[in-house]
């Protein structure tokens, strides 16, 4: 308990060291989660890859933290794996280097060599990692009251939610296991491109809390000097990577969610994907709706593309169709004036998010993790060969795929029951008609036209008509009153007829209830 309030304390004095009731901004959040160390500075990390519950502009600054973590002890590895591995060691390795390669917040990694003679890595996982992170998650939600997120246009993040999601992420990255099944599940995917790979599991010796896999000898993709050195085409392997990543995503459905420079190397002449811990998951749907997305705006279809956009999520609140058309048509016009040359992917995609969240559709996380991957993949690029463009290929390989994915058989039941059903339509329109001129004859026409403006003048036109009746209603009453009084109806009141003096209180209660509800409208 001592131990959790001291690092209560310790949050609060961070917090209130750099001001936070006095608003924050990306840069400021950086600060506050460098100084918090590492364990912040992970799902700092993790936070970048979530445009849909932080904006851009903090995604884009998060996703510059780097870990800077003090190693542990060759002594403490060496406990680790004795524990992890059920064995000694030294009886299943002939080496282990004791200078790591890598160190994190989650894991530390060591070259080593099999009894065999294989060479492995190690990817070791901090002792209790798991327990100090849910520990500090904890006392961060206890923190989040403190804290004021706000964004530059007066959003306020829901804190709490952010720090939810954020630990069922790094709960996932902590399971080593789930990392050797992405990897399998990758290399399934790529065994037949002869220029991609990735790292072999090594099952026997890999569990939950350490993960070996195969040594990967080779050169960083933004090593541009040495790849040059090497005799290698930076752009060959530029458009080769965009290539694949365009496979991942459309063919694939299954794609690798960081893609940044220290991750993608080259050895032997192929591509290594490393480090699958965060994957995404892209359902046929998704994919669909992808392809859908991307074939209107090259045709610059407003409406199939604010079809597709609806379709990416679920409307939190009655969608604006008038404006949403409006929206998408000033982007696409922005992008259809460009050469696909001097697209920006990056800008395209905060620009489609931003829409997104504009017009209240949540999205949904795996479609905010593509987005921040492909830009991540897009920067990559650049690193190691400017000139390649990643909408230019995405487009290409879209175009090159499209008639193979054409199921002959399916197209051709697609478009006789279409045919079916257009004849059967068509055979139905002069009874409809007929229906309709007779309702139009009988005054039964209604038209259902959906528009926030026009629900609005509607409801403004029906209080004009309840009161244009009322007033007609008061001007009969009172008229026929007028009239009755001339005649010689019996029983009568003052001189007057019964009913004729029932009917100018009735107007002039009437009247009253209007003047009284016009007054309280007007309160309102």
């Amino acid at each position: 308990m001592k131990q959790e309030t001291g690092r209560l304390k310790e949050i609060l004095h961070v917090l209130n060291q750099h001001n936070v009731t006095h608003g924050i901004n990306p840069e400021k959040l950086c600060s506050i989660l460098e100084d918090l160390g590492p364990t912040y500075v992970k799902l700092g990390q993790i936070m970048s890859m979530r445009s849909d519950i932080l904006p851009e502009k903090y995604c884009h600054e998060l996703a510059r933290l780097r870990t800077d973590v003090k190693p542990m002890s060759f002594n403490e590895i060496w406990k680790i794996l004795n524990k992890e591995l059920h064995n000694d060691p030294g009886q299943l390795f002939q080496k282990i280097n004791q200078i790591p390669v890598g160190c994190a917040s989650i894991a530390q990694v060591h070259e080593a060599v099999l009894g065999d003679g294989s060479k492995v890595v190690l990817k070791i996982q901090r002792p209790q990692i798991k327990q100090i992170m849910a520990e500090d998650i904890a006392l961060l939600k206890k923190a989040s009251g403190f804290l004021n997120f706000a964004t530059g246009t007066g959003e306020l993040i829901d804190f709490r939610k952010v720090i939810d999601e954020l630990w069922e992420t790094s709960k996932e990255e902590m399971d080593f296991e789930k990392e050797a099944q992405h990897l399998e599940r990758f290399y399934e995917n790529q065994k037949d491109v002869a220029y991609v790979t990735c790292p072999k599991v090594y099952k026997e010796y890999s569990n939950e809390h350490l993960l070996v896999m195969s040594y990967v000898d080779g050169i960083q993709i933004d090593h541009i000097e040495e790849l040059d050195r090497n005799g290698y085409d930076r752009k060959e392997i530029a458009q080769k990577t965009a290539q694949n990543y365009c496979k991942q995503i459309l063919a694939d459905g299954f794609f690798h969610a960081d893609p940044h420079p220290g991750n993608l190397w080259i050895s032997g002449g192929q591509i290594v994907w490393l480090d699958l811990g965060m994957a995404g998951d892209l359902s046929e749907h998704y994919r669909a709706i992808m392809k859908r997305a991307i074939t209107a705006i090259l045709k610059n279809d407003i409406y199939e593309l604010k079809n597709a956009f609806l379709s990416f999520g679920k409307p939190t609140e009655k969608i604006d169709h008038a404006s949403l058309y409006t929206d998408l048509d000033d982007m696409v016009g922005k992008y259809m004036n460009m050469d696909f040359g001097t697209m920006d992917l990056g800008e395209l995609m905060e620009d489609a998010i931003g829409l997104l969240k504009k017009h209240k559709i949540a999205i949904e996380p795996d479609i905010t993790l593509l987005a921040r991957s492909m830009v991540t993949m897009e920067g990559t690029l650049k690193l190691c060969s400017p000139e390649v463009n990643m909408i230019q290929i995405l487009t290409s390989y879209m175009s090159a795929n499209m008639f193979h994915e054409i199921d002959i058989k399916k197209e051709i039941r697609h478009a006789l029951r279409d045919i079916y059903g257009s004849s059967k339509k068509s055979l139905e329109i002069p009874a409809q008609v007929s229906d309709l001129l007779n309702i139009t004859k009988n005054g039964q026409v209604r038209v259902n036209i959906e528009s926030v403006q026009i629900e609005k003048a509607g409801r403004e036109l029906k209080k004009g008509f309840d009161h244009l009746l009322l007033v007609l209603i008061v001007m009969a009453l009172w008229f026929s009153s007028a009239i009755l009084c001339l005649s010689d109806v019996t029983p009568r009141v003052l001189g007057m007829p019964y009913l004729s003096v029932a009917g100018f209180i009735s107007g002039f209660l009437i009247v009253l209830y209007v003047l009284i509800h016009m007054l309280i409208q007007r309160k309102k």
